[in-house]
């Protein structure tokens, strides 16, 4: 298990931020700031997807002005992100701001108006260095103790980072989080790890001006990723040249990749091969969906009903993956195989609202089940292709009226944790 860097905890909002809090994900709306509508549905969308807090332009007063009527409809704390105008700042704490993010040394005599302003308003404050406004002077400081040019790089967004909050701390502002992004991955990686030997900020990580998603998310998820496992990072965002959801879905996954999320169910597909005799992509990306849909704000599921099969007879668990797009693992040597219907609603219900712990999402299409199931049935019967197909739909019906009549029976498990990995595997792609 990795152990967590003890940085100092503030609160952006609800959310509580560093001490061994959980890495909280975050964006960055690309809306006009004062298309209050407009920039509230995307909120509400990065939401849903598992924003925890989201950073909006504030390019002048009318967008400070807005963000009051946004941070009232807001279902996440809002950063207002200012750039050297400090009025700005001063604008949004009044319209009732989480947190402010600012370069301190960009807002002149101003700064101490900002500095007083958060102080008594509790609004943290985010500070951050990146590659692309290092001073030149700052850079060629270290090149001339003999360092490389990335080495000298990440010395600069140390040094950068640690000036902007010790101007902070000289006013009285305790709450502060820093960044130092570039958008070299080992530049990143290298400033952080120092930064975080040297202080106890909460720090937020990410990798600046990653790029599009396909370059992108590979460059965030070996920078971020490889800080997570170290223990470094209290919040992140995965910066793309592209849809803002993608971000929020990227920094979900580097989070379950790294063990610091809950993945479950957690999706294990093979890799194809020349054996395979179905669609295993689509069906994988089928799967990927319907999970994708009940992580989005679901509470949990309700089985109706479930098989179990022993590990100890490995010919029957085989067929029984062969055949079936879905593995539920409780524990070492068993298996929940759930059965598909054809109304994949059905087969969800959400469990009561105090279990926010279930950790088990059982997603299956009947389409999936009957095309894997009808391979079976063409091999030892003769029937038609529709007449296998109707004749199995009319099992699954009569699965489902009987999973309907046994849901009386599992009222007393209102509370019911589960705990487990989603897998399926597919005839001819067994062997991984």
């Amino acid at each position: 298990m990795l152990q967590r860097r003890n940085s100092r905890i503030i609160r952006i909002g609800n959310v509580a931020i560093g001490g061994g809090n959980p890495v909280s994900i975050q964006s960055m709306t690309n809306t006009d700031t004062r298309d209050v509508a407009s920039t509230l549905a995307q909120i509400r969308q990065l939401h849903e997807l598992g924003c925890e807090i989201v950073r909006l332009a504030v390019p002048d007063q009318v967008a400070a002005r807005a963000l009051a009527e946004i941070r009232a409809a807001s279902p996440i704390p809002l950063v207002a992100d200012i750039h050297f105008d400090y009025r700005l700042a001063l604008a949004a704490m009044e319209s009732d701001v989480d947190a402010v993010r600012l370069n301190p040394g960009n807002l002149g005599e101003g700064l101490e108006l900002v500095a007083a302003e958060a102080v008594k308003r509790n609004v943290p404050i985010r500070v951050g260095a990146n590659s692309g406004s290092v001073r030149p002077a700052l850079l060629h400081k270290f090149e001339s103790q003999g360092m490389s040019r990335d080495e000298a790089m990440a010395e600069a967004l140390v040094e950068s980072a640690l000036e902007q909050c010790r101007m902070l701390e000289k006013l009285g502002v305790t709450a502060i989080k820093a960044a130092l992004k570039s958008s070299s991955v080992p530049v990143t990686v290298a400033a952080y790890r120092k930064f975080a030997d040297r202080t106890d900020y909460p720090l937020h990580i990410g990798v600046t001006e990653a790029g599009t998603p396909g370059r992108g998310i590979v460059k965030s998820a070996v920078g971020i990723g490889t800080l997570l496992m170290e223990g470094i990072g209290d919040t992140l965002r995965v910066s793309l040249t592209g849809d803002p959801a993608e971000e929020v879905v990227t920094g979900r996954r580097i989070l379950e990749a790294c063990g610091l999320r809950d993945a479950s169910p957690e999706i294990v597909s093979c890799p194809t091969c020349g054996r395979t005799e179905i669609d295993l992509i689509g069906l994988a990306n089928k799967v990927e969906e319907l999970v994708a849909e009940q992580k989005t704000g679901a509470e949990g599921i309700r089985i109706y009903r479930s098989y179990w099969w022993d590990e100890r007879d490995p010919q029957l668990v085989t067929k029984i993956c062969a055949y079936t797009p879905a593995r539920i693992g409780t524990e070492a040597d068993d298996f929940i195989i759930v059965s598909a219907v054809a109304d994949y609603s059905e087969i969800m219900s959400p469990l009561n609202r105090g279990v926010f712990s279930i950790a088990a999402v059982l997603a299956v299409m009947a389409v999936c089940f009957c095309f894997l199931a009808v391979q079976l049935y063409s091999a030892i019967q003769g029937k038609s292709r529709v007449e296998r197909e109707n004749s199995y739909l009319r099992e699954l019906n009569g699965t489902l009226e009987e999973m309907r009549r046994s849901e009386e029976k599992l009222q007393h498990f209102q509370r019911l944790e589960l705990i487990g990995t989603l897998a399926f595997a597919a005839s001819g792609a067994m062997t991984g």
